[in-house]
């Protein structure tokens, strides 16, 4: 094992070390520890959008942190550690790579990605102990943000033919959806209104799929542009001497468009 990642492990079980470890360290569980993983994952995340390689270097190791504490207490439980977090890893791109490792040949993209999905259903099979059928849809985590665990519902079921054939009908739906979102608000059925707002995201990030986008990345640029603009708002008000809530719409509205017009043309 190399050299630094045994001294993070050597560090990791003596922060755990009941006689005298870290009180903060020790009182951690493997509940307890899940907005620490999400956070740094996202802050990984965060550094490659910024184009910060030193602080994506940073963010790299505050995730494997994370990945170390937890294979620390399963390993004081009796359940797995570390090595084995990494031979199951290893195990599963070799099984998952035959074209690399092995002697199978994909031709294109599209073979490629269906043995790639072949090869995670044999894996959910073998992991259901039960009698009962295996969902196509099962593993997907449960805790994903909404619109990543909606696009990975949705490929999954369209690898088994459950899909739209082409764009047009989507685009479709998607006025249907929205007309009965009109329709809901006009009842007052806060609870209808929920429902129906719910499938009209769903049928957009369907029309997201078929248009090749993503639509996570694609809601976080429009919110980027959306701060971009209404900053430009704010420091238009700013520089008159008032504040937004002096504001009519009207104007605020104005600035917007101006916004549209001046930082389109910025690099």
């Amino acid at each position: 094992m190399l050299k630094n990642t045994q001294q993070l492990l050597d560090l990791m079980a003596r922060l755990r070390r009941p006689e005298d470890g870290c009180a903060w360290d020790l009182k951690q569980d493997f509940a307890s520890l899940i907005p620490y993983l999400i956070e740094e994952a996202y802050e990984v995340a965060d550094a490659i959008e910024r184009n910060d390689l030193d602080d994506l270097r940073s963010e790299l190791g505050d995730l494997l942190l994370q990945v170390v504490f937890h294979s620390q207490i399963a390993n004081e439980r009796g359940l797995f550690n570390f090595e084995e977090v990494s031979a199951g890893i290893c195990d599963k791109l070799i099984r998952r790579h035959p074209h690399v490792f092995s002697d199978a040949v994909f031709n294109t993209d599209a073979e490629r990605h269906q043995a790639w999905e072949q090869a995670k259903a044999a894996e959910r099979q073998q992991k259901n102990n039960s009698a009962a059928r295996d969902s196509v849809l099962s593993g997907v985590a449960g805790n994903l943000p909404a619109l990543i665990e909606c696009e990975k519902i949705q490929d999954r079921a369209a690898q088994h033919g459950f899909d739209w054939p082409d764009v047009p009908p989507v685009f479709e739906k998607v006025l249907e959806e929205l007309e009965e979102v009109k329709e809901a608000w006009e009842s007052g059925d806060q609870a209808h209104i929920q429902e129906e707002i719910g499938d009209l995201l769903l049928v957009a990030v369907n029309l997201a799929r078929h248009l090749k986008v993503n639509p996570e990345f694609a809601l976080k640029e429009s919110t980027k542009k959306f701060s971009r603009r209404f900053n430009y708002i704010e420091q238009q008000i700013e520089a008159s001497g008032r504040s937004l809530i002096d504001c009519e719409l009207m104007e605020l509205d104005a600035f917007w468009h101006e916004a549209k017009v001046v930082l389109k043309s910025k690099p």
